[in-house]
């Protein structure tokens, strides 16, 4: 029905940037919420940010300054720019989405990309 692809993870060293992507495809009417969230082994999945249809945009405290979420509607997509990444940012950065098919709202995930701050 939907999917959710994310790309862009990958190694990057302390205060370097990345760029993630989440492309939604599939029978969609309208996506309302679109939102990034990262989990480390061992700990609870957390949202790091999120955006409505409208461009409202909501973070984490730890990401706020640092992070930037954005959307393209016409392309069901949304980014998460990352700038001055920390090791604490390593993790596994899942999108989700609230998707309209049918008549009937439902959220869907991605299955994650992952993110690794080292030097």
């Amino acid at each position: 029905q939907v999917q959710l692809v994310e790309s862009g993870g990958g190694l990057v060293q302390p205060g370097g940037s990345l760029r993630l992507s989440c492309a939604a495809s599939g029978r969609i009417f309208s996506i309302n919420t679109m939102g990034w969230y990262r989990q480390v082994p061992g700990n609870q999945r957390e949202l790091v940010a999120a955006i409505t249809a409208g461009g409202g945009t909501n973070y984490a405290d730890s990401v706020k300054g640092r992070f930037t979420i954005s959307r393209d509607n016409a392309k069901n997509t949304v980014y998460l720019q990352m700038n001055s990444l920390k090791a604490e940012d390593t993790a596994v950065y899942n999108c989700n989405a609230r998707v309209l098919i049918r008549g009937t709202w439902s959220t869907y995930w991605g299955r994650g990309t992952q993110v690794a701050v080292s030097s």
